[in-house]
C-alpha cells in the first residue's frame, strides 16, 4: 500500500476530493497524513473529518531535516502531494522523495508559474492578459518554482467576460476532475 501525505495551506478542498478518492477505491494507496503551516487552515479539519492524522508544523519545523523526516518516516509515506501548500519545499524532501512529490499548478505552465504566481493571482493574470484558456498542470516538484517535469496538464475556455472568479470556478472543476486520478495513475501502476 502506497502512502500519502498532502502538504497543504488553505481551505484543503482538493485535499478533501484526493483523501475522498482514494477511500472509496480499491486502489493500492491511501492518505495518511495531512500537515499544514496554517493553523487557521481548514484543510485540519477536513482531515480530520474524514479519519486521517492530521499535523501542523511550522515553517521552522517542516525545515528541520530530523523532525520532518522523522514524521515521514513515522507514518511510512512514499509519496507527497502538495495540495495548496504556501512554503517552499526544503532541498532535502527533494532529495528523500526524488519524482513522488506533485504539485497542482492553476495554470498552463510554464505560462503563469514562478513566485507569487498562486490562486487568484493566476487568475487575474491570466484574465487581464486578454488569455482565451487556461488550465491545469500537475507536475513533479524540483528545487525550482513550478519547474518541475510536467505529468499532466487540463484545459479550459476563458471568455473576455469572464472574471477572475469565473475563471477560478473552472479550475476548479479541473482539479476536481483530474487531480486524484492523475495521482493515482502516476504513482499506483
Amino acid at each position: 500500500m502506497k502512502r500519502i501525505a498532502i502538504f497543504a495551506s488553505g481551505n484543503g478542498t482538493n485535499a478533501e476530493n484526493i483523501i475522498r478518492y482514494f477511500q472509496a477505491s480499491d486502489l493500492d494507496g491511501e492518505v495518511a497524513l495531512v500537515i499544514s503551516n496554517n493553523p487557521e487552515a481548514k484543510v485540519i479539519q477536513r482531515g480530520r473529518n474524514l479519519g486521517v492524522d492530521t499535523k501542523v508544523m511550522t515553517r521552522h519545523e517542516i525545515n528541520t531535516p530530523t523532525l520532518m523526516l522523522g514524521l515521514l518516516d513515522e507514518y511510512s509515506i512514499d509519496i507527497i502531494v502538495l495540495a495548496g501548500f504556501m512554503l517552499i519545499i526544503p532541498p532535502f524532501l527533494i532529495e528523500r522523495y526524488p519524482d513522488h512529490i506533485v504539485n497542482i499548478h492553476p495554470a498552463l505552465l510554464p505560462k503563469y508559474g514562478g513566485k507569487g504566481m498562486y490562486g487568484h493571482h493566476v487568475h487575474e493574470a491570466v484574465v487581464a492578459a486578454g488569455e482565451n484558456e487556461t488550465g491545469i498542470t500537475v507536475h513533479f516538484v524540483n528545487e525550482r518554482y513550478d519547474e518541475g517535469r510536467i505529468i499532466f496538464q487540463a484545459k479550459t475556455s476563458v471568455t473576455p467576460e469572464d472574471t477572475p472568479a469565473e475563471v477560478e470556478e473552472k479550475i476548479h472543476m479541473l482539479e476536481s476532475r483530474h487531480f486524484p486520478r492523475v495521482i493515482a495513475e502516476t504513482f499506483l501502476k
